[in-house]
């Protein structure tokens, strides 16, 4: 434990109160890092190296102060933590006259460099933590290096688990830092073994227990449920536009990874398709998600080019708008003519325009197939 200025000025802040006199702290090398008398400040005090070198403690009477720098009557005692020496507490005064006051200032004292030690280590499990998930996650660890990890952090690595990815609004990075740290308590407070890692300014990853119910309700359903209860405390906290993408689930704790992946993908394709939503869900944007590695690669452009040439031809948008409406009729040209409000014979004109444009035949299933892979790409791409 690191006894620094910050932390010294608090003891001297916090225990001043107790008696009327000065008190001095010193760090380890016998160097005054806080105190009353603010001109003392970066003087070394004899008595503080007298008390570190023989690991006791130190009083300065009169005749001393006469042979010792930089001090002044007074007892200098050792301040400890662990048993460990952090520094020395000066108390400034007739040493017969404090000496019944300095254990109860030194006991102050030392709970306050405590429960500073304590803060450092729960922030340091923290920081260790969540570079753990975000290294665990995007697979940057060994099998070795994983095991030994969550062993010292105490995370059950072989519990299943899904991924939500959480993404903040767009606002000044001091705000979305602030509301951040409130959505982290949020999950993480009443403890619900929830895994969370800021993956940047904006979002975060929630690594949530989850398991295949025998029975009952659908976990996807459940965790949506869940989803909706989170957005309304966080409204309730004034933390709006915040978009929420639920991963896929895979039984098998050692696809978390996948989760975390498949996460981002649906909340990528969820705000270009439908960007005025908050929720967005693997099993609503099953298909486009799972085409999404596609759209740069060669076969992806190849299945776009037919949409492309359609629309550049379809200048009044009827073709694209008949297609949308067969399949949103499952194929059948009855109900899609009906839904359009035209006659067969017009619905059958459109797709063979469809099929002179593209080339790929709308009247056939595997036909059909392929402009509708076609339609989702460009829309996951962003495009149309």
């Amino acid at each position: 434990m690191l006894l620094d200025a910050e932390l010294a000025q608090q003891i001297i802040d916090k225990t001043q109160g107790i008696l009327d006199a000065n008190i001095n702290v010193m760090d380890t090398r016998g160097v005054i890092i806080a105190s009353g008398d603010r001109s003392r400040l970066g003087q070394l005090h004899d008595g503080a190296v007298l008390a570190l070198k023989r690991q006791q403690q130190v009083v300065i009477t009169v005749d001393d102060q006469k042979t010792l720098q930089g001090v002044k009557p007074g007892i200098n005692a050792l301040l400890k933590c662990h048993d460990e020496t952090v520094g020395v507490l000066g108390v400034t005064g007739d040493p017969d006259r404090i000496r019944q006051y300095v254990a109860l200032v030194k006991m102050a004292a030392e709970m306050l460099v405590e429960q500073a030690a304590f803060m450092d280590r729960v922030q340091w499990d923290k920081r260790h933590k969540e570079g753990f998930i975000l290294a665990w996650i995007q697979r940057e660890l060994s099998e070795e290096q994983l095991q030994s990890w969550a062993v010292r952090l105490g995370i059950n690595i072989h519990e299943p688990r899904v991924a939500v990815l959480i993404e903040l609004g767009k606002a000044n990075p001091m705000s979305n830092l602030s509301d951040m740290q409130q959505v982290i308590e949020l999950l993480e407070f009443p403890s619900r073994d929830n895994l969370v890692a800021m993956v940047s300014t904006r979002q975060l990853v929630v690594l949530k227990p989850c398991s295949t119910p025998r029975s009952g309700q659908p976990w996807g359903e459940r965790e949506s449920q869940r989803i909706d209860v989170l957005m309304e405390r966080l409204e309730d906290l004034g933390i709006a536009q915040v978009k929420v993408a639920l991963g896929q689930f895979f039984p098998d704790p050692t696809l978390l990874p996948l989760s975390f992946q498949s996460a981002c993908q649906v909340m990528q394709t969820g705000k270009l398709q439908n960007p005025e939503c908050h929720k967005y869900l693997f099993d609503d944007l099953r298909l486009p998600v799972l085409l999404a590695p596609l759209a740069d690669k060669w076969q992806g452009a190849q299945l776009k080019t037919a949409i492309e040439a359609l629309c550049k031809q379809d200048t009044s948008g009827k073709l694209l708008k008949t297609l949308h409406t067969l399949y949103h009729h499952q194929g059948s040209l009855t109900q899609c003519a009906q839904a359009l409000h035209v006659h067969r014979n017009t619905l059958r004109y459109r797709l063979n325009r469809i099929h002179d444009i593209t080339g790929i035949s709308p009247h056939h299933f595997t036909g059909l197939v392929e402009l509708y892979l076609g339609i989702q790409l460009q829309v996951s791409g962003g495009e149309g």
